[in-house]
């Protein structure tokens, strides 16, 4: 993710956490490892939510999986997993100017039992092609909406199945489709 996009989250957040010793007061031995920073707990935690993937594969060597669970738990009990939520939605909304009241989410899982190259592999199959989502966003001028959407950071995707829709890549990789608003 853009640190662009991820540094005036984190400014924003990072204030609303509740202040906690480098290590623990009440460890019996009187000693415990430091704690691992917030700030790297929250970039794993995005990470994990803009890969769709779980904590044990964006874990790395020095902030563990469990560590991420633990600290994402303990911040949702203490209130600022809420605030969180509600900053990166108006900063999502800010970024793509996308109201979120005109969008209806529709979607469904289908096999392929005759294969093709344009199947991919089944959902179940361990560690292979993970599921992704896919978003139709109606546009009033749809020129206008990819010029808006190249700007913020999107591409044309190289396949362009039909000539009034523009199939487009988001930073990451993800597709979605722009297309005029017939209503």
């Amino acid at each position: 993710m853009p640190v662009s996009l991820l540094e005036p989250v984190w400014e924003q957040f990072s204030v609303v956490l509740p202040d906690r010793p480098a290590v623990s007061s009440t460890h019996p031995l009187g000693c415990h490892r430091l704690r691992i920073p917030d700030r790297a707990i929250f970039e794993q935690g995005v990470a994990a939510l803009v890969h769709g993937s779980g904590y044990e594969r964006i874990a790395t060597a020095g902030c563990s999986d469990c560590t991420i669970r633990r600290r994402l738990h303990e911040w949702a009990e203490a209130g600022p997993a809420e605030r969180l939520h509600r900053m990166v939605l108006e900063h999502y909304d800010r970024m793509i100017r996308l109201d979120l009241a005109d969008i209806a989410v529709d979607g469904c899982i289908t096999r392929a039992p005759r294969g093709g190259e344009m199947a991919g592999r089944r959902p179940v199959d361990r560690g292979k092609q993970q599921i992704t989502a896919h978003l139709d966003i109606a546009v009033d001028d749809l020129e206008t909406a990819v010029a808006w959407a190249v700007e913020a950071g999107a591409r044309p995707a190289a396949f362009q199945p039909q000539d009034d829709v523009r199939v487009m890549l988001d930073p990451v990789g993800n597709p979605f489709c722009l297309f005029p608003d017939q209503s």
